[in-house]
Order: structure tokens, then sequence, then C-alpha cells
């Protein structure tokens, strides 16, 4: 019998210090004082018997070396010490194609990555190339979509997304023109992998949207959609893209090689 439940590792891989003046669109207006804030940099993955699936890959060395990102684990390490082998083809979630989301696609080179279709169509469109869309994304990285499209490992979605049992991807957009969330069935309820919806969770209580934004009202509305799942009962753990108090949420990761920058929810069943 297929298992429909799953074991939630969020891996945790860089890190840098900012001002929040820096994340928070406008911040000005809501009147607090320029505080420094930090940024951690995530990936996921989703396991059970029959199954892993990976969201996201974590930005390269170059990706993060040109904007100044600190690495803490090589994402092909924090892979192994899981058990994921790419030759196994697992499917790759792209939640959105930032470079700190895709930037290591090709160790999966010969999964299906799935991705919302109007994400897709925009970074591979006219508008991908303005400056302040191109600033958060790499070539050669939307390249490799583009080839993988052309190798038939593409899979795009609209609106939502049964991928497998236990697993739905729902486009949000906001903070990129399709950004994906994932719900992931565990047996200590259900976690919403906000990604890029929600970058912190301060974003959702205090209603403040992030810098970098596609589309406010998508973002604004997503802030709902995301609320709703989680006062709902739907929702029982709510996952942020990068917040520096995610891993302290959850149970920790304390032995092996990802011992301190690693945490989960649920059991491997």
């Amino acid at each position: 019998m297929t298992s429909a439940t799953y074991r939630v590792t969020i891996v945790k891989y860089g890190e840098r210090t900012t001002r929040k003046s820096d994340v928070y669109l406008n911040h000005h207006v809501y009147g607090e004082h320029d505080d420094p804030i930090g940024m951690d940099y995530f990936f996921w993955v989703l396991q059970n018997a029959d199954r892993t699936i990976i969201v996201d890959t974590g930005f390269s060395k170059h990706g993060g070396e040109v904007r100044n990102r600190t690495f803490g684990i090589d994402p092909a390490r924090a892979y192994a010490a899981l058990g994921v082998r790419p030759d196994a083809a697992p499917d790759v979630i792209v939640t959105h194609a930032h470079y700190d989301h895709i930037g290591n696609l090709g160790l999966f080179p010969t999964s299906t990555l799935v991705i919302a279709k109007r994400e897709l169509d925009f970074w591979t469109g006219p508008l991908a190339t303005r400056k302040q869309f191109h600033y958060s994304v790499e070539d050669d990285e939307i390249a490799s979509l583009v080839a993988a499209d052309k190798e038939g490992r593409v899979r795009t979605y609209q609106d939502s997304l049964e991928l497998a049992p236990g697993v739905t991807v729902l486009e949000l957009g906001g903070h990129t023109p399709g950004l994906s969330v994932v719900l992931v069935d565990t047996d200590e309820g259900t976690v919403l992998l906000a990604s890029d919806s929600m970058h912190y969770y301060e974003e959702l209580e205090a209603d403040m949207p992030f810098a970098f934004v596609a589309d406010l009202p998508a973002m604004y509305t997503g802030f709902d959609t995301i609320t709703e799942l989680v006062s709902s009962g739907r929702v029982a753990h709510l996952v942020s893209g990068h917040d520096p108090s995610t891993l302290s949420r959850f149970t920790p990761v304390t032995d092996g090689e990802l011992a301190g920058i690693a945490a989960t929810i649920g059991s491997l069943a």
C-alpha cells in the first residue's frame, strides 16, 4: 500500500545578515527602526518508504558568491546525508526560478522538474531580462530549465497539482509571477512549505510584503490564503522560506552531517 505521509526535512545551507529596509517593501511606512535582520537559505526534502521529492535546490557556488551569501553546506553533501540518490530521479518541485532556489538542478539531470506554467513562461519570456527581474536569476540556470523542458523533463501545472498522494503544489504568485507553495501530509499534520510567499513569519504577522515583488495584490492575496489555511486547521505547520527562527520551531537534527543545520516534521513512514 502506497504511503501518503512523509517526513519533511528542512535544510539550512546558507545565510546572510542585512537590514529590514533591504527585505521589506517600503519599510519606512511601518514606523519601525531599520534593525539588522538575518536571512537563512533553505531547501526541503520529502521522504517516505515509496518516494523522495525535492523542493528547490538552493543557490550555486557562483550564485552565492556574486551576491556575498555565506555557504553552510554544499547541497550535494546534504542530499547524500539524507540518502537522496540523484540516479533514482526524484521529482524536483521548483517553487520559483530565483537563483537561490534552482542553483543546483544539475544534481538531478534525469529528474522531472515541476513548475507552474506561469512561472516558466515568465522566465522564458521578454520581461525576464529587465533589470529589476533579472537581478534575481542566473542566465545559465534559466537555460537549464529550458534545456530540461526540451528534453521533456518539465511538468507544468496551473492553479494546483496533486503531485503524489499527500503532496499538493499550489500556485500563489506575488513574489514571482508563478510562485508555488507545497502542502505535505505528515503524521504530525499537514505542512505548508511557504517558500517565498512568506520569507519571514513577520511578513504574515505584520502584513509586511517582501521587497522583491512581481505582483503586490497577489502577494497580499497569498498572505490571506496562507492565513486561511492555518486558521481553518487544514495546515498544522507553517514553514517559512528564509526566517532564521525556522529550524527552532521544529524537531532538530542532532546527529550526523546535518546536526544543527536541519530540522524535521513527521516520521519516515
